[in-house]
């Protein structure tokens, strides 16, 4: 088996002063889809921000690629860029003209703090490929304040794209989207998934979708109350242990 590319060894998170993580220990390996779930407040961003270096962690140890993350959140910049992160809203000042393209092309740029805009034509055929991937060439020249929800998404996997990555982190990255947008985001998704080899990080609320899509489960609520196969882990007694009975009952009605 290869090495994981993300392992985490009792992992505690404080926000201010609530301990919003506890003891969390997981390893997800390459080419897999883990899904965490969990009832609102049960920690799930929390613990994506502290994979990231975003929040610092109280106690415990992050492991990217084999490379531990430094107390201050610093990862070299080699296996910082084999990371990309979508968030569940995309939150920029509207007002700032850039495109898609040129948005896209920040994925590139992330080269280090010496050199940052190295390889014009190397970087100009990296964000067309990226974009055609997705089927978003023709968004190249707009900006992106005006692109729908879904183009949206699809521009930001572009990001993802326009360097090879091994993680792929998302925090309910299809929030906002109408029906047929996640479900096309969900499909694009995995396409490129199964092309890419990533290792997917998620959080999600769609249970029929982590059933159907992810090959492991992480239930949080604080702690990690459950881990292993959707079957396994999204049995009703593990459901009703991380969400309550009346969620179950809930669930299964509809």
């Amino acid at each position: 088996m290869s090495d994981p590319v993300l392992v985490i060894e009792g992992l505690t998170v404080y926000r201010e002063t609530h301990r919003a993580v506890e003891d969390v220990s997981f390893a997800v390996q390459p080419g897999t889809d883990t899904a965490i779930i969990g009832p609102n407040g049960a920690g799930k961003s929390t613990l994506i921000q502290a994979v990231l270096g975003i929040l610092p962690r109280q106690s415990g140890d992050v492991f990217v690629l084999g490379h531990p993350l430094s107390a201050r959140g610093y990862l070299p910049t080699a296996v910082r860029q084999r990371i990309a992160y979508l968030p569940q809203n995309f939150l920029f000042d509207r007002r700032i003209p850039i495109t898609a393209s040129e948005l896209v092309g920040l994925g590139w740029d992330r080269v280090g703090p010496q050199f940052p805009w190295v390889g014009g034509r190397a970087r100009r055929h990296a964000v067309r490929a990226a974009l055609s991937q997705v089927e978003a060439w023709h968004l190249r020249d707009q900006l992106v304040s005006s692109l729908s929800g879904g183009e949206t998404k699809r521009v930001l996997l572009a990001y993802c794209l326009v360097r090879p990555r091994s993680l792929l982190i998302l925090d309910e990255a299809p929030a906002g989207l109408d029906a047929r947008s996640e479900s096309d985001f969900y499909q694009l998704l995995y396409q490129l998934k199964q092309e890419q080899g990533w290792a997917i990080l998620q959080i999600s609320h769609d249970l029929d979708m982590v059933r159907r899509n992810c090959d492991r489960v992480l239930c949080l609520n604080r702690t990690l109350l459950c881990q292993g196969v959707p079957g396994h882990a999204l049995s009703p007694e593990n459901l009703s242990l991380a969400y309550g009975s009346e969620f179950v009952r809930y669930h299964h009605r509809c």
